[in-house]
């Protein structure tokens, strides 16, 4: 599949899309995803790139943010457990060049797990534009200032959520309580600090494959779960009993098995959030102004951004991670022929000696 991405993804996307549903292959996961956000692309038509900016010095400003946050991602990993070790030294690696690479957007504390999620299934520079495509294509205007974005889709989120599960809905806002209250961390770490790891992979899997959607999917089936039934309202639960439900969630709602059930069953399209965006925009502009930070149009996945973004065939060649070269004779060609010559004489027989025995016996009768 991974040989001919492109003729996949245009003609037989659909097939992409269920082996993502179904779940990556372990050992295929991390190429899978480089190739899923366009970060293969996007490396290959900046060869050299990251290496210049892993050499050169970051903000003082940002450097210091970044250090004191490396021993906070997923500290219980092997990876990342050792202060100092190659895991939050990639770590801080990434971090850097992205501070570099958008210094209009510096560095976000949400970043840094989802960098750590990416180097635990590829190298420093793949993890890097992973990182790149994540922000700039499925969660653009996330990690900039002001969280505007974040904001938005906050909003997006509530009135999904009034029609998937109107009792939730109905419950927060009679304890107005907001999106941004519950679910910032859900969306900004695309669930990588929620979720039990084996969800997480599976989540993402989806994520990279069909965009920001998922993400959608299961912010509402985690609400509808908690939030959902008459049962558990009856409990008579309050503005602080809720927020400490959903900071809380119970475990039998975050396993693997149901939860992507429940996620793949849930009928809200990229479509459906994008005409909810547009509706919750105008509002915005009416209350709020116009956004102060202009952010790329967001991209719903593999078969979007690799409509949106021009590359080559060769942009796609899979190359191999480790080249073993055997060094061959200067004078390859006289060496074969010398052996060849060497094979073709014929040595002369050796003469035919006859040797008396010296111990011959007569017997006489």
């Amino acid at each position: 599949m991974l040989n001919h991405w492109d003729r996949w993804i245009s003609k037989r996307f659909k097939k992409v899309r269920l082996r993502c549903q179904k779940g990556i292959p372990p050992s295929l996961r991390g190429r899978a995803w480089l190739y899923l956000s366009g970060g293969k692309v996007k490396r290959e038509q900046n060869s050299g790139k990251f290496k210049e900016l892993d050499s050169m010095d970051g903000d003082p400003k940002w450097v210091d943010v970044i250090e004191r946050d490396l021993h906070r991602q997923f500290p219980f990993h092997e990876m990342f457990v050792s202060r100092g070790g190659h895991g939050q030294q990639d770590l801080f690696r990434v971090l850097k060049a992205y501070t570099l690479y958008r210094p209009d957007e510096g560095y976000c504390q949400a970043q840094a797990p989802i960098a750590a999620v990416l180097l635990m299934h590829m190298p420093a520079e793949d993890a890097f534009w992973g990182l790149v495509q994540i922000c700039e294509k499925y969660l653009p205007g996330y990690y900039s200032a002001g969280l505007e974005a974040i904001q938005l889709d906050g909003e997006i989120l509530n009135a999904l959520l009034k029609r998937v599960s109107p009792p939730a809905y109905r419950h927060l806002e009679k304890h107005k309580i907001e999106p941004i209250l519950y679910m910032t961390e859900w969306f900004m770490c695309a669930f990588s600090r929620t979720l039990p790891w084996s969800s997480v992979l599976r989540v993402w899997d989806m994520f990279l494959c069909d965009g920001v959607k998922i993400i959608f999917r299961v912010g509402l089936v985690l609400l509808k779960s908690m939030l959902g039934s008459r049962e558990k309202l009856k409990a008579g639960l309050g503005q602080y009993e809720t927020m400490e439900i959903l900071r809380a969630l119970e475990p039998q709602y975050l396993q693997e098995g149901f939860l992507i059930h429940q996620v793949l069953e849930l009928p809200i399209s990229s479509r459906d959030v994008e005409r909810e965006h547009r509706v919750q925009l105008r509002r915005w502009r009416k209350t709020h102004g116009e956004l102060s930070y202009k952010a790329p149009p967001r991209m719903h996945g593999a078969h979007a951004i690799m409509s949106a973004e021009p590359h080559t065939r060769q942009d796609l060649r899979q190359k191999p991670t480790i080249i073993v070269q055997y060094p061959l004779p200067s004078d390859t060609k006289s060496e074969f022929a010398r052996v060849k010559k060497r094979s073709t004489i014929r040595k002369a027989p050796n003469p035919k000696v006859e040797v008396t025995n010296p111990y011959s016996v007569s017997c006489t009768h």
